[in-house]
C-alpha cells in the first residue's frame, strides 16, 4: 500500500506521474527537461511583468517599449 504522505506530481512537459524524489524532478526524464529548455530558448515561454526601472525602459528599442494604457493619458 502506498505511503499516504507520498505526493505525486505530473511532468510539466508530458504529464507523466512522478514522485518528488524522482531523479529529474520536476520532469520525468532528461528528455522532457531538454524539451522545456528548448521552449525557453526559442521564446515560447515568457515571464511577463511590467518594467518599472526607467533606465531599463530607456535602453529598449521603441518597438519593445510597453504601450501606455488609455488610463495613462489622464
Amino acid at each position: 500500500m502506498p505511503n499516504p504522505t507520498t505526493r505525486t506530481f505530473r511532468c510539466p512537459t508530458c504529464g507523466t506521474l512522478l514522485l518528488a524524489s524522482a531523479e529529474d524532478f520536476p520532469f520525468c526524464s532528461a528528455h522532457c527537461q531538454r524539451i522545456d529548455l528548448g521552449k525557453w530558448a526559442s521564446g515560447a515561454y515568457k515571464i511577463s511583468s511590467p518594467i518599472l526601472d526607467p533606465d531599463v525602459l530607456d535602453s529598449l528599442p521603441s518597438h519593445q517599449q510597453p504601450r501606455s494604457s488609455p488610463d495613462d493619458d489622464e
